[in-house]
């Protein structure tokens, strides 16, 4: 994997040395000066406004369920101390205040808090398949997706050193106002495309990490006909349905070049058509985007034949659906 990036770039790769094992900072592979912690994945302040006690469940991908408070991720105290405790701290007080204050974060910082978040789930799964005793060859992982999660880890590293996006932003994230002011906590991720999404009071977040901003322009009609508008709960598990099936039907692995330059490292993106002729996307079939939907849409207890009836258009509770166009 030392072909991810060079490695006189002084950033940290994990996937070099496979470092699940909650010896070593997740974040910047250090070891010496202080100690590591191991800090909660889901903070404390996101359970407390969430009204949680933390003993609520997850299922991994081995199956296994644990609670949300024993879920944790190695981090480097000093970092933890002077970068993201801090980063924490910004995001509470937003996640505080509501829609107003979320939508207004720094673009970054929302990026680097959701990757955490979402990364260290990816973090959990590594570890239970290194338990199995297998080895780094061993994985079953595929080299691209250990190249998503390592760049993903890369650009989280902007916490603690400088790093500058050259001309392109590596997100699509999209914050929208909900109707229910009172909405209950929830969030839903799928790490294999780095797709997360998360409700709660008066604000809802959807996030592609690693697709330079490609689906926020795929469904940039929609997102320019709900601005400024408080959406339904359908409506919101309708919109994140649209991000998790396009992230799915993305077909490119973005590739990018890191420079360090008198001490800062300069992320270039690299053209994500390269020689490749066909479009950016899979072709859109509502028959699978309603699958997706009649998932999202479980707790209404809407069925694929209802969603589907028209096949051209499927069930919309926006009044200008702005659906791709299906092949």
């Amino acid at each position: 994997m030392a072909n991810i990036v060079a490695m006189n770039t002084g950033l940290y790769n994990p996937f070099q040395n496979i470092d699940f094992l909650y010896k070593i900072c997740f974040l910047s592979g250090k070891t010496f000066s202080s100690p590591v912690l191991q800090a909660p994945l889901i903070p404390k302040w996101l359970l407390e406004q969430a009204g949680l006690t933390g003993e609520e469940q997850i299922q991994f991908l081995d199956e296994s369920i644990r609670s949300y408070n024993t879920l944790v991720i190695p981090v480097n105290s000093e970092v933890n101390e002077q970068f993201l405790n801090p980063l924490e701290e910004k995001i509470e007080q937003a996640f505080a205040q509501g829609y107003s204050a979320v939508s207004a974060l720094p673009p970054l910082d929302l990026f680097n808090w959701i990757g955490k978040f979402l990364y260290g789930f990816v973090y959990q799964e590594m570890h239970s398949a290194l338990r199995k005793e297998m080895t780094a060859d061993g994985l079953n992982m595929s080299q691209s997706l250990m190249m998503k999660f390592a760049n993903l880890n890369f650009m989280m590293q902007s916490l603690y050193t400088r790093l500058e996006f050259e001309d392109f932003t590596p997100w699509s994230i999209t914050v929208v106002k909900l109707e229910n002011g009172e909405t209950p906590f929830s969030f839903r991720d799928e790490i294999n495309t780095l797709t997360f999404s998360l409700k709660m009071k008066d604000f809802g977040i959807i996030a592609c990490l690693q697709d330079n901003e490609t689906n926020k322009r795929y469904h940039q009609d929609i997102i320019n006909e709900i601005k400024d508008k408080a959406l339904t709960a359908e409506q919101f598990e309708e919109l994140s349905a649209r991000f998790y099936y396009s992230a799915y039907l993305f077909n490119r692995l973005p590739e990018y070049t890191f420079m360090p330059v008198e001490g800062t490292i300069y992320i270039e993106a690299m053209p994500l058509r390269g020689n490749m002729t066909k479009p950016l996307f899979d072709v859109w079939q509502n028959k699978i985007y309603a699958q997706v939907l009649e998932n999202f849409w479980k707790p209404w207890g809407y069925v694929l034949f209802e969603i589907l009836k028209n096949p051209e258009q499927p069930m919309s509770f926006f009044e200008n659906p702005h659906l791709p166009t299906a092949g």
